[in-house]
């Protein structure tokens, strides 16, 4: 991964309360990503790399299992950099692609499996 960083520096003012003004310097590394940092959706969304569940989530809801989707479909991630962060197998994954694309995000949840599941 590269390693470069943009250097961003940030004047901040704040009000001591006794009449004087103090003033500093606020340093900030934004760290370089492969990929665009967002997306825009067919719908007009827009996602970005904020939006994306912990790497460390263990409680798959719908919505996090939709927005790991739509990122892969709008390419913010790959799907092998989603099946990698997220401890997915391809057929999981595949299987998620597939809920969302029938029955859209309510086919992602859990309690829907039957109503949604082919015979």
């Amino acid at each position: 991964m590269n390693k470069a960083r943009l250097y961003l520096t940030l004047r901040v003012s704040s009000h001591n309360g006794l009449g004087k003004t103090l003033k500093g310097v606020r340093e900030m590394y934004l760290r370089k990503v492969e990929g665009p940092r967002s997306v825009t959706l067919s719908d007009g969304t827009i996602i970005t790399r904020a939006d994306l569940p912990p790497a460390d989530t263990r409680r798959w809801v719908a919505s996090r299992k939709a927005v790991v989707v739509k990122a892969v479909i709008g390419g913010l991630i790959t799907r092998e950099a989603a099946q990698e962060t997220y401890l997915l197998s391809e057929e999981e994954f595949l299987e998620w692609e597939s809920a969302v694309a029938q029955h859209g995000v309510a086919g992602l949840r859990v309690t829907a499996l039957k109503q949604y599941r082919q015979p």
